[in-house]
């Protein structure tokens, strides 16, 4: 159960609980020696219950985003409100777990006892430990030192502390960093099943099949400004027609009469047509009148790979370009 906030706060919490924008920035902005902008300007919004990819390249600004919303250093310019209140605020850290850039514990201590320290500086019953720890397939392996882990152990460990005070709203930063693939599956499925139980998750990344596996809506980061933020479904959009059609010959021969032949592309048996959706109609009735059986006509979806690309210019993994400030 919960803990119940004190009297004081009893007013702030039930504002809170009506919300429906858990994070909001407004011109955020993180400047570092001088000139150097890390958060440019960032507008973002997270809705409550849905988990939030926050997608960029390596350096584009997530991390000290992040860092930002938690109050752990404060903004050069702009403004934040999480769960209704400033970044750091006591009443919104009590609702608020999370993980940010690599997770730090006592290496000597086991990863039990590290998390008895976690819940009792947080004013915490350690009877959650226990639960927290089987959530990531750690109790097998909690009485051992954290210094004998490794680095996939580690994170887990981490989402184990942010999820002992039960938290409304989960910020994790690069929760997969270090898992082999199974232990990616079951992060991803640990962290579906959080937003199932109607927790609102914030979630950085630079894993784009990740993202797309697990979140309702999207942010894309780039040189620390924000560059799209919607559903996954919105950004993805629509990149042309997919068709299939028999006699395929002579369907490739028409389509590439009428389209021209940079617009066809055929593979595995279906054709790509680099066109707009909306001339679906008109592509049918040209095949059918002259004998071509169209089986399949649908609009294609980008893949977030392609979206990511387009808006940022870089590969996942790439290290994104530092702005400059504008004086």
């Amino acid at each position: 159960m919960r803990q119940r906030p004190e009297s004081t706060a009893d007013a702030l919490s039930g504002a809170m609980d009506a919300l429906e924008t858990v994070v909001e920035t407004h011109g955020l902005s993180k400047r570092y020696g001088g000139k150097a902008l890390a958060v440019d300007r960032l507008d973002l919004h997270v809705h409550r219950g849905e988990i939030y990819g926050f997608l960029g390249p390596n350096g584009a600004g997530k991390t000290t985003t992040l860092r930002l919303l938690v109050g752990l250093i404060r903004p050069s310019a702009g403004t934040a409100t999480v769960l209704g209140l400033p970044p750091g605020h006591p009443e919104g850290l009590r609702r608020i777990g999370c993980m940010v850039e690599e997770p730090t514990f006592y290496p000597y201590l086991s990863g039990r006892d590290n998390l008895r320290v976690v819940a009792r500086y947080c004013g915490l019953p350690e009877a959650r430990i226990a639960a927290a720890l089987d959530r990531v397939d750690l109790l097998a392996r909690a009485n051992d030192r954290f210094g004998t882990y490794s680095t996939g152990m580690k994170q887990r460990l981490g989402v184990a502390a942010a999820l002992l005070k039960d938290p409304e709203l989960l910020i994790l930063d690069e929760p997969t960093n270090g898992l082999d693939p199974q232990g990616m599956v079951e992060m991803r499925t640990m962290i579906r099943g959080l937003g199932e139980e109607g927790r609102t998750v914030l979630l950085s990344s630079h894993l784009l099949a990740e993202v797309e596996q697990i979140c309702h809506r999207v942010g894309v980061i780039q040189g620390g400004h924000l560059v799209a933020e919607g559903p996954l479904q919105d950004l993805r959009g629509s990149a042309g027609l997919v068709l299939r059609a028999t006699p395929e010959d002579q369907a490739e021969r028409l389509l590439r009469q009428a389209l021209g032949p940079d617009a066809v592309a055929c593979r595995q048996g279906a054709f790509e047509l680099a066109i707009d959706p909306g001339r679906s109609a008109e592509i049918s009735s040209l095949l059918a009148r002259s004998g071509v059986v169209v089986t399949e006509l649908r609009p294609r979806e980008r893949s977030l790979e392609e979206v990511f690309l387009q808006l940022t210019g870089t590969e996942p993994g790439e290290a994104a370009p530092v702005r400059e400030a504008v004086s």
